[in-house]
């Protein structure tokens, strides 16, 4: 038996305002070739297939596209819930669905399989929809956390599977124990929407498809996040996109593969000052890449985003970092003000405030005792 696991498609959502409904459209057509070259039995997507919970029309017609084309294959297709979706928004169609594509949404199905057949009997597929545990208190007494949730449904998951026999693969959408730690692993979990599911909550089963984290993560030979197809932010640019493609032998699991899929554009980050990123040619290489730029000049620079655009027209965010940053002073903005002897003094606190302790430079400090200089006169005349 033969797997795709793919998962977090999060179709609609934007790259720093800039639509991806194309580029991921690509990008699933790539994996759909992938399915019928690979001779796949079953295309498994870990949830997060929307990313909002109201998709726009264009978000609804790449999924049924890229759903019917994945069953033209052959492959039977087996679809859950994640956390960015809405679970009857999603599900409202199941029933009209070609044969061959299950979607599954509804926490009352778990526990009960999915079955496909190959020359060494039954696979049973348990698709987990995202589970909220404030919503099944009263369905699941005694849950309060994810962790709770989860094992629950994989207990239910196990006692079906020991009851049917044959190999079993299971797939949900949460953050499990073990996951390489970065700085950006996924919005909700930074917003604390999310409690850690110990790893051995998956025990029982073949393999385990999940779904939540946006970059590729082996947790154990049988237990992986696919991540998402398509890079959603600049801090996933060096992970590679992909999909997990598995082998069930007779006994179980047999092996399991990397397919890479296609970067429509690639994601780089440049760091150099502003004047630097504008004239060196070394820097053209990527005019065709998602930029990101860290600009580091001493202090802001003029328009910067439009003065960018100009070269690199796929530039999606400029920061300022400079290269040095001057001594800090330890007094408070406030304790520096009332130290200042005279205007000038009290402009040079401000500017050093506001430009990470850069005060007045010597032409700035110039122009300011001009200015000062200009209203005490009109002040006198007045």
């Amino acid at each position: 038996m033969r797997i795709l696991h793919t998962s977090d498609w999060h179709i609609g959502r934007s790259f720093h305002g800039h639509a991806t409904l194309d580029a991921l459209r690509g990008v699933l057509d790539a994996l759909t070739a992938q399915v019928r070259e690979h001779g796949v039995d079953a295309v498994i997507v870990a949830g997060d297939v929307f990313d909002s919970a109201t998709p726009a029309a264009g978000a609804y017609t790449l999924l049924t596209d890229t759903l019917g084309a994945l069953a033209d294959t052959g492959a039977t297709v087996v679809v859950t819930s994640g956390n960015h979706d809405s679970a009857a928004r999603l599900g409202f169609q199941s029933s009209l669905l070609r044969d061959g594509v299950h979607v599954v949404t509804d926490p009352a199905t778990v526990g009960t399989p999915i079955t496909v057949a190959d020359e060494h009997g039954p696979v049973h597929i348990y698709g987990i929809p995202y589970l909220e545990p404030v919503l099944l208190r009263a369905t699941w007494p005694g849950v309060r956390s994810h962790a709770e949730v989860m094992g629950h449904a994989m207990n239910l998951v196990r006692a079906d599977a020991a009851a049917r026999g044959g190999r079993t693969v299971a797939v949900a959408h949460c953050f499990a124990a073990g996951v390489e730690p970065t700085p950006h692993l996924e919005r909700d979990i930074q917003q604390g929407g999310l409690d850690i599911v110990p790893l051995s909550t998956f025990d029982g089963v073949d393999y385990m498809a999940l779904g939540h984290i946006h970059g590729r993560q082996q947790l154990s030979p049988r237990v992986r996040y696919a991540g998402a197809p398509l890079h959603y932010s600049f801090d996933e640019g060096h992970k590679p996109r992909g999909s997990w493609l598995v082998d069930l032998d007779a006994d179980g699991l047999d092996r399991v593969e990397w397919l890479p899929l296609p970067v429509p554009r690639t994601l780089t980050t440049l760091r150099a000052t502003l004047d630097e990123l504008l004239s060196e040619e070394r820097f053209m290489a990527h005019a065709a890449d998602w930029i990101r730029v860290e600009y580091t000049d001493p202090l802001p620079q003029r328009d910067p985003m439009r003065r960018l655009l100009s070269r690199f027209p796929h530039c999606a965010e400029v920061r300022h970092a400079p290269a040095v940053t001057a001594a800090g002073d330890a007094r408070t903005y406030t304790q520096r003000v009332r130290s200042a002897r005279n205007d000038a003094e009290l402009v040079d606190a401000f500017l050093a405030h506001v430009r990470d302790g850069e005060g007045a430079s010597p032409r700035e400090a110039e122009f300011i005792g001009e200015l000062l200089d200009q209203r005490t006169r009109v002040e006198a005349t007045a």
